[in-house]
């Protein structure tokens, strides 16, 4: 897996990449505290409250961006989302007052709204050999999930030699140093479009939502979204409930649970690029949702229990099995979007990748936390399993198997240049490139 990062560009931006992460990392925790400080008792609502804003800002800004990306060069795009995102940085540890940290968090995380989107669709370009891409896929995966080990683990070792104010100036050194790695790496040129994008604001901010809506795999992507989102958001708001509240163990306790979610998804996330080279896409991430509803019953049978010392294993095994699931799900996401869409809209599928998506944390997170809080955590387990579980059933119904040779057809593409991911299996003819497959009703194949 690791040969991939034998590209130079591809390395470097991957670096930027972990780094920002980590600063970002460390400026989650520091936010914790500094809301404590600002609101005392009242820091869950801040931080919930907070939570909710940075969603907000992901659904509404990416596709924003996605609709003047091809205006705007992708490298000052995404170094001036970085050099945002650190005065942003800069500017938290001298805030006293709560409707300042709303603004501040809306602003860092709309800059990551335009920040994730186009790097994402910079990477296919960088990559364009299918096995690279799915490499890198998996790389990717894994630093979101070491960030969530390392950042917590390095802010408490910071935490016994300096005040968390200055876990503020390590997110601003993160953001930095990703903004020099992005100007320093040779990025290629994108490709220009075939046809001019025309319309208005509005057509084109939706540009990657049709693509989604036209395109079967993608509409299967949108429920399978959502199975994540159910999983997820119970992993995260409420483990803390589980550990300390239904389990009575200690702080680190937590850290440890979430942990054993990091560590499923690390496992299947260097597994995959193998599996993917033998499996298609669509068993790997059926299976991966269809398996969370399965992880649900057996939370279910966890939380009804009321003793036995069991419960503890068996909760860590259940996070590690969320962990493993929202991967297979996850990580083979980048290639359905690269195969869907063409280069030139590349940007915009991603961001309505990453604003559809958030769309359904925006949905799950509060409904995770306000079931359990008032009807118990059981009641939370069969909610969101349901959904997972409609989720999964949906994307299968949405996402029909290859029938033989049935839906294949042959078609030419004339305006591809070599090399293009596309048309790697055609072969050549007089106009252009052959090659078939089944129906793809995307950028590539909109009038065939």
């Amino acid at each position: 897996m690791l040969s991939v990062l034998r590209n130079l560009a591809y390395r470097h931006l991957f670096t930027a990449q972990v780094i920002a992460l980590v600063g970002t990392g460390l400026a989650t925790v520091a936010l914790g505290l500094l809301a404590y400080d600002i609101a005392g008792a009242d820091a869950g609502s801040v931080l919930g409250t907070a939570l909710a804003i940075k969603m907000v800002a992901y659904v509404a800004i990416a596709p924003a961006i996605g609709a003047i990306a091809d205006r705007l060069p992708r490298r000052a795009l995404m170094v001036g989302a970085d050099l945002t995102r650190a005065g942003v940085a800069l500017m938290l540890p001298f805030v006293d007052q709560v409707w300042q940290v709303y603004v501040l968090i809306f602003l860092l995380q709309a800059a990551s709204a335009a920040f994730t989107p186009t790097f994402q669709a910079v990477i296919p370009d960088v990559l364009p050999a299918e096995r690279d891409y799915t490499q890198a896929l998996s790389l990717s995966r894994l630093a979101y999930d070491l960030e969530s080990l390392f950042s917590p683990a390095l802010a408490a070792a910071l935490l016994t030699l300096i005040t968390y104010n200055w876990l503020f100036l390590g997110t601003v050194f993160g953001f930095l140093a990703s903004a020099a790695l992005v100007v320093s790496a040779v990025l290629p040129k994108p490709v220009a479009p075939t046809t001019p994008r025309s319309g208005s604001v509005y057509a084109k901010a939706t540009a990657g939502t049709r693509i989604f809506f036209a395109t079967p795999q993608l509409r299967a992507l949108l429920a399978l979204n959502l199975a994540v989102a159910a999983a997820s958001a119970m992993v995260t708001v409420n483990s803390v409930v589980y550990v300390r509240d239904r389990l009575g163990r200690s702080a680190t306790d937590v850290s440890l649970a979430l942990g054993a979610y990091g560590a499923g998804s690390m496992v299947v996330a260097l597994l995959l690029p193998r599996i993917l080279d033998r499996a298609s896409d669509r068993a790997v991430m059926l299976r991966g949702a269809l398996l969370l509803t399965v992880v649900f019953a057996g939370l279910g049978a966890v939380t009804a229990a009321q003793d036995g010392s069991w419960r503890w294993p068996a909760l860590l095994a259940t996070w590690a099995a969320f962990g493993a699931a929202c991967s297979m799900v996850l990580t083979p996401t980048g290639r359905l979007i690269r195969r869907a869409a063409p280069p030139e809209e590349r940007t915009s599928a991603f961001a309505a990748q990453f604003s559809l998506s958030h769309s359904c944390w925006l949905l799950t997170y509060p409904l995770a936390g306000w079931l359990a809080a008032a009807a118990g955590l059981q009641a939370a387990v069969l909610a969101l399993g349901a959904i997972a579980l409609f989720a999964s059933l949906l994307a299968v119904r949405l996402w029909p198997s290859r029938p033989a040779k049935a839906v294949e057809h042959e078609h030419e593409h004339s305006d591809l240049d070599e090399g293009h991911p596309h048309i790697l299996d055609a072969h050549r003819v007089p106009a252009g490139w052959r090659h078939s497959h089944d129906h793809l009703a995307d950028g590539l194949h909109a009038h065939r």
